[in-house]
């Protein structure tokens, strides 16, 4: 695998096309200033793509009835001394 190599002006102007490229090749790009290395971009790893929408998912239940939903019996309990 090549390491590329962009100088930060190079980046800045083609950045999105940088992300999508690591994206689909996956090979990390070095970027430079003044001919010196400051940063690495590379792919996220396995764990970070995940979305966290769907982290939760299917991990919760409804129990009871959540549309009419009775709450007289917790205000006389929260009402007694």
């Amino acid at each position: 695998m090549k390491e590329r190599v962009l100088s930060a002006s190079d980046f800045k102007a083609r950045c999105l096309a940088c992300l999508d490229e690591i994206e689909q090749f996956g090979e990390p790009i070095t970027i430079t200033r003044r001919g010196r290395p400051v940063a690495m971009l590379g792919p996220a790893t396995r764990s970070a793509r995940k979305s966290p929408r769907n982290s939760w998912a299917r991990r919760g239940r409804i129990v009871g009835d959540i549309v009419n939903l009775d709450t007289s019996a917790l205000w006389e309990v929260a009402g007694q001394e």
